[in-house]
């Protein structure tokens, strides 16, 4: 059977509304209904009005930010979405008329009630995407009241397709980069007419207003059909970066609220943050700061934060002035956070460091600190003072006062680790602040000794070990506080955390530059130890280098340096490190093994003998690279491809040996240097100089 259903469209249902009118009409119409059910007619209508305002309502928490009325859309008549037709033909007349049609059907636009009946009325937006795409240049109030139009479709993302459809982007992109070409004419026109100044200047404003009402919708209509990341891929390749960094020049706030906004979602791709730092965009930016539009500062700042995870867009924020800047709106809590993760991350950047001493950041930094009491400190906050503990001048800031007694109160009494770990950033410059922490060394040694979080400990420990005070009693600290056990029992492979057992070495190379100290970690065995750990950990750089540098320490007192030359293989571990690739292993070695050298004559010839035979092998490597070309063929002809001979003998070529001249006497003299040279200062005998002359290694010698 026939489905008896029948959809009764309403044209239009607001607050004006008369309901029982309209429900005595749609009974009348409507032969499907009877006339009993009039009342049940104005409920369904009363239903649907009051369902339509709760829908607008939540419509408009979530729809993207609608655009202010702007100057020309008055009317002296209200839009009808029944003359809707009337309406398009006026878009066939001239230009005034155009522009009055435009403006009622933007007046019906406006009402989201109105669009999916505005966008079944093909005719109607074609009309207008014809209109806009023919006679935009002849009136600015013409197409910026059709865009606006078009920006309210493109408020919701099913409508997009439709909005796509007309190439309304695309033009809107045009339409942009026209206007900007017409404001840059303007100034020139501007500067040239200086003496009607006044009366050039007053037209120049009226024609500036329109035009910025203009950008304002185009590109907010852009903005919106950005959200297809496809469609904004579009943009991108018409240069939309470029257009928006632009636009920054302007003054208008609201329409620098929107190009900012642009800018910060575009930015969150590589491509388009890669766009940004070739615009300068960072130094336009900088202009905006501070401000006194709240909604301007605030999306400033989170482009700046997406902006500042590059490096080179970190330095154009120096180069722009942005660190007083962004310290000085410290001081204003609703933006503090996001300064912060600015500077934070400008912080990063040793070079940057030294010049957050010469603003107001870190005394602000310190009293936000100090505000936090006990409770726990935003991580983005004491992060940032960890990175500035780490220069010098900014250290000295941060201990005036009574900076560095509050911090150790603080970390001490709540075992905060990164507290902490900002002492020991501080702890680590020589000078006037390493002295301050004589006071607190009990206190940091006392740490040690009970059941802390490992990590707690890495930090105290740390703070320790940096403390090269040549008046602190370290073996009256080694006692009071029994630390040569926990010492040695740290140093077993496996005991602990490697990060914690390194920290450990350190302070046992910290303690071993007094004599007594070095004395007493040798009668305890440590020395063994660090043997142990050194077989162990021989890949790890840092633990071989601090465990050297121990034992550059106690090779200068006397009682450790007999321990470590006749009781334990300590010189045979270094002499196998003598040609370490890493350069500081290599140099700390060399300096251990001098003075061993030095003191025990056996061990002296053992580490000549060694250095000897490296040199020959260096040497004899270097010949056969000389020798052979890329080709494997003998190195017999020069660059020009002439023999270096000249069908002549070496022998009648003294220039060879004596002419500094040209690049190949120069190698020849520098390995004749070689031949010649003493491996260390005075150690060397002419015999070994012959042995090194008569060795057999390359394959012709032999």
């Amino acid at each position: 059977p026939k489905s008896a259903d029948n959809s009764i469209r309403l044209k239009s249902l607001n607050a004006n509304t008369d309901i029982a009118t309209l429900a005595r009409k749609v009974v009348e119409e409507c032969r499907l209904i009877h006339p009993s059910k009039l009342p049940e007619v104005e409920q369904l209508l009363f239903y649907l009005l009051n369902r339509k305002k709760s829908g607008n309502d939540k419509r408009e928490k979530h729809s993207p930010r609608d655009l202010a009325p702007f100057e020309g859309m008055e009317l002296d008549e209200e839009a009808n979405i029944n003359r809707i037709d009337h309406y398009v033909e006026l878009l066939y007349e001239d230009i005034p008329e155009k522009v009055r049609g435009a403006t009622l059907i933007l007046h019906l636009a406006r009402n989201p009630d109105n669009l999916e009946e505005l966008l079944q009325n093909e005719t109607a937006l074609g009309a207008l995407a014809r209109v806009l795409r023919e006679d935009w240049k002849q009136s600015v109030d013409l197409a910026t009241t059709i865009i606006y139009v078009f920006f309210c479709f493109s408020s919701f993302s099913q409508f997009h397709g439709q909005v796509t459809h007309y190439k309304i982007g695309a033009l809107c992109m045009n339409i942009i980069e026209h206007e900007l070409k017409r404001y840059d004419l303007w100034q020139d026109e501007l500067q040239k007419k200086a003496k009607e100044h006044e009366k050039a200047f007053k037209k120049y404003q009226g024609l500036l207003i329109k035009q910025e009402q203009l950008l304002q919708v185009a590109l907010h209509l852009l903005l919106n059909l950005a959200e297809d990341t496809r469609t904004e891929l579009k943009m991108r390749n018409k240069n939309i970066v470029h257009t928006l960094v632009k636009t920054l020049d302007r003054e208008d706030e609201e329409l620098l609220v929107l190009v900012v906004s642009f800018l910060k979602k575009l930015s969150i791709f590589l491509e388009n943050k890669n766009d940004m730092a070739e615009t300068y965009a960072v130094e336009k930016l900088a202009r905006l700061l501070p401000c006194k539009h709240e909604d301007l500062l605030n999306t400033t700042l989170r482009l700046l934060l997406n902006l500042s995870f590059d490096t080179g867009l970190r330095s154009q924020m120096v180069q722009a002035g942005l660190i007083p800047k962004l310290s000085a709106l410290l001081a204003d809590e609703s933006q503090r956070q996001l300064c912060v993760c600015i500077l934070y991350h400008i912080s990063v950047d040793d070079r940057f460091k030294s010049m957050f001493a010469y603003t107001d950041c870190i005394p602000q930094l310190m009293k936000m600190l100090f505000d936090c009491g006990e409770s726990p400190m935003d991580p983005e906050l004491i992060s940032f003072c960890i990175n500035l503990a780490a220069n010098k001048r900014n250290a000295q800031v941060i201990c005036e006062g009574n900076g560095l007694k509050m911090l150790m109160k603080r970390g001490l009494k709540l075992k905060d680790v990164l507290t902490m770990k900002m002492i020991r950033n501080v702890s680590q410059h020589d000078g006037p602040t390493k002295n301050l922490f004589i006071d607190y060394v009990g206190d940091l040694a006392a740490q040690t000794g009970v059941q802390e979080r490992e990590e707690y400990v890495i930090e105290c420990l740390g703070t320790l070990a940096n403390l090269t005070i040549p008046d602190l009693d370290w073996e009256l600290v080694l006692k009071e506080y029994n630390l040569v056990p926990f010492l040695k029992d740290h140093l077993k492979p496996g005991s602990a955390e490697d990060d914690l057992i390194l920290e450990v070495v350190i302070m046992i190379g910290t303690v071993s530059m007094d004599d007594s100290c070095a004395a007493m970690m040798a009668k305890s065995g440590i020395i063994s130890a660090l043997i142990e750990l050194l077989n162990s950990q021989q890949e790890d750089d840092e633990f071989v280098c601090q465990i050297v540098y121990v034992f550059y320490q106690m090779v200068f007192h006397q009682a450790t340096r007999d321990v470590i030359i006749k009781d334990t293989q300590a010189p045979a571990y270094l002499i196998d490190l003598m040609h370490d690739k890493n350069a500081e292993i290599r140099k700390v070695c060399d300096n251990t093994l001098d003075i061993i050298a030095e003191y025990d004559e056996e061990w002296g010839r053992k580490i000549q003998s060694e250095k000897f035979r490296w040199h020959n092998y260096q040497w004899l490597e270097m010949v056969d690279n000389r020798a052979m070309g890329d080709d494997g063929e003998p190195f017999m002809y020069g660059d020009d491809g002439e023999p270096f001979m000249h069908n002549g003998d070496i022998l009648e070529r003294p220039d060879l040996f004596y002419s500094a001249g040209t690049e190949e006497s120069r190698n020849t003299q520098q390995r004749l240097n070689l031949f010649y040279s003493a491996g260390t200062e005075g150690s060397r005998n002419t015999q070994q100089r012959l042995n090194l002359f008569y060795s057999a290694g390359t394959a012709g010698g032999r």
